[in-house]
């Protein structure tokens, strides 16, 4: 197995120690810092001409989007730019809490959420792609 595989899990593994083991504080932040890191991402792309998600669909439609998919992309980068605000909102508060709040919210609550989000997003553009197409189709075919 190569060695860029093995050090996250590593790290992961030492800071879960150091957390188990330690009253070491900081380390309570670092959900947090990855939550601004998320944040930052979607908000400094929400004011580029091209959105990080618009980057991203580009590369999955090989290379041009069409409208629906400009507007739906860069609509979706203001909702998870809300969203990930949200979260890192939700784990400051959570920093000043007991570790077994703190544990439950960063690791399973969060993650459960985003997760839900994406899905119902999945969901949402499944639906709407459809819809977009099928008024497509009726503009050419008039």
């Amino acid at each position: 197995m190569k060695l860029r595989y093995i050090i996250p899990v590593v790290i992961t593994l030492i800071v879960i120690l150091l957390f188990h083991y330690t009253k070491i504080y900081f380390i309570k932040f670092y959900p947090v810092a990855a939550n601004l890191t998320t944040f930052l991402v979607f908000f400094i792309s929400s004011f580029s001409e091209e959105t990080v998600i618009q980057k991203f669909a580009k590369k999955l439609e090989g290379g041009t989007l069409d409208d629906f998919t400009k507007i739906y992309t860069r609509n979706l980068t203001y909702i998870w730019g809300i969203i990930t605000f949200i979260n890192l909102v939700i784990s400051i508060i959570t920093v000043f809490l007991p570790e077994k709040l703190w544990a439950l919210y960063n690791g399973c609550i969060s993650y459960f959420a985003i997760g839900t989000v994406f899905v119902v997003e999945y969901i949402i553009r499944i639906i709407l792609r459809k819809k977009y197409r099928k008024n497509d189709i009726r503009k050419i075919s008039n």
